[in-house]
């Protein structure tokens, strides 16, 4: 496969993790401030939730790829 098909893949495969990760340590605020979402999070720790779904989106491309060019799975068969 040709490389953007895995960059692709990756996009595809980071889009998924982060939406898993976002309820992820969510705490929401007991009394909000007039006009503020009573189910909006403190915290939300984006950063930490983008860093975890880019390492985990990076292992499963990696598997992919590594799946693909040993011939675990084949699809030419």
């Amino acid at each position: 496969m040709p490389w953007f098909s895995y960059l692709a893949i990756y996009f595809v495969v980071w889009f998924i993790v982060l939406f898993v990760t976002l309820p992820f340590g969510v705490k929401r605020e007991e009394k909000p401030e007039p006009g503020h979402d009573a189910g909006a999070p403190q915290l939300a720790y984006m950063w930490r939730k983008a860093g975890a779904a880019t390492i985990l989106a990076l292992i499963v491309t990696t598997l992919l790829w590594a799946s693909f060019h040993y011939a675990w799975i084949d699809f030419r068969s």
